[in-house]
């Protein structure tokens, strides 16, 4: 699959994969972020892509981003039929100010083939053995 990509923006980084046969393409900052302590901040990519019809972008964190400096991906589904700059939204979940100078990595995509669902309003649905339990519905042990 080709994913095309086009720079909104001329300090822009194209997408890359970190290793031969990575899943996720590494995204990079276009400008410094300062995401304050407990808060959250948006990161421009300067970036928009063409994802297939039939798949979706799916943002999710570098683990050294959110191992190491406690900033975790909000949200994070590109439809193929958005053709806008990939904006992504972090939150600082550690105690303190962190710095994302212009060109770091942020975060990665994944891009998935997905069902399309009908969505059909029905009265009743089949029973399971689960049936609506939650949490904790195998036993605790």
């Amino acid at each position: 699959m080709k994913i095309k990509v086009k720079k909104l923006h001329k300090n822009a980084k194209v997408p890359t994969h970190g290793h031969p046969g990575d899943a996720g393409m590494d995204f990079y900052t276009v400008e410094d972020v300062i995401f304050p302590a407990g808060k959250q901040n948006e990161v421009h990519t300067g970036i928009a892509v063409e994802i297939p019809e039939g798949h979706v972008g799916l943002i999710w964190d570098k683990s050294s981003i959110s191992f190491n400096l406690g900033l975790k991906v909000m949200g994070g589904v590109v439809d193929s039929s958005y053709r806008g700059e990939i904006i992504m939204n972090f939150l600082n979940t550690s105690g303190k100010d962190i710095l994302l100078e212009k060109g770091h990595k942020v975060a990665q995509m994944l891009v998935q083939k997905f069902e399309h669902c009908d969505i059909v309003e029905i009265q009743e649905l089949s029973e399971t053995v689960r049936g609506v339990g939650r949490e904790g519905s195998t036993g605790h042990k």
